[in-house]
């Protein structure tokens, strides 16, 4: 059974250096999913990391690998991060010459697919594609660089996302996660799960800790409590 809530720390705040040791600890720790933050330094303004490390941290994930493509253009990639072990692969709409074209391509590939709303782009595109998604990821800072701080009125789009999702998962039946990215921490995670989210991306809130185990268990003290 899918648990209600799932914490995916983001690898983009973790040591590079200990890369496996860290995925390893963290999914130790109580993590449901490993973020993998892919930045080409043309859709953003980073360079990260590509398939090859993807495929380098296989064998330490125990648990889904949930890749963010922060690239444009993104379709070239899509089928070197499946094949490279990605469960789960998230793209941007503006990165994409045809959105519905990019889903198919990433469903094609073998991995379950997902659109993500940077906090200036409206929620437009999923009256023409939400049918096809199995996540919606909203960003709740501007993409580019980890340990920013959360953006509030991320809080009204999550609402209006969780909307759009519960009437499409209403009608289809098709389970459709609400991922929320960008300045989640134990003292906000809470509001984040009221707003509507169920899966919550966090990087220097879990890795900038001495201990993950303990972090994730206050993020999840604070989910218990959302009514």
């Amino acid at each position: 059974m899918t648990p209600r809530y799932r914490i995916a720390p983001s690898i983009l705040s973790a040591d590079f250096a200990r890369l496996g040791e860290e995925v390893r600890t963290v999914i130790a720790a109580g993590a449901d999913l490993v973020h993998f933050d892919v930045m080409d330094n043309h859709y953003v303004p980073n360079l990260t990391i590509g398939p090859l490390v993807c495929d380098a941290l296989r064998p330490h994930a125990s648990v889904p690998i949930d890749v963010h493509l922060m690239v444009k253009p993104v379709d070239r990639i899509v089928p070197d991060f499946a094949k490279a072990g990605a469960a789960n692969i998230t793209f941007h709409p503006e990165a994409s010459e045809h959105v519905d074209r990019t889903i198919g391509l990433i469903r094609e590939s073998g991995c379950t697919a997902g659109l993500v709303f940077n906090p200036a782009t409206p929620l437009d595109w999923l009256m023409h594609v939400i049918d096809k998604l199995d996540m919606v990821l909203i960003m709740s800072v501007n993409p580019g660089f980890g340990g920013q701080s959360f953006i509030p009125h991320a809080l009204e789009k999550i609402k209006a996302a969780r909307k759009l999702i519960d009437a499409a998962m209403q009608r289809t039946g098709r389970p459709i996660s609400l991922e929320v990215d960008g300045g989640v921490k134990i003292d906000n995670i809470r509001a984040i799960a009221e707003a509507g989210a169920d899966t919550f991306v966090a990087g220097s809130a879990i890795f900038g800790t001495k201990d993950y185990a303990a972090t994730i268990a206050a993020m999840r003290a604070e989910l218990a409590q959302v009514g």
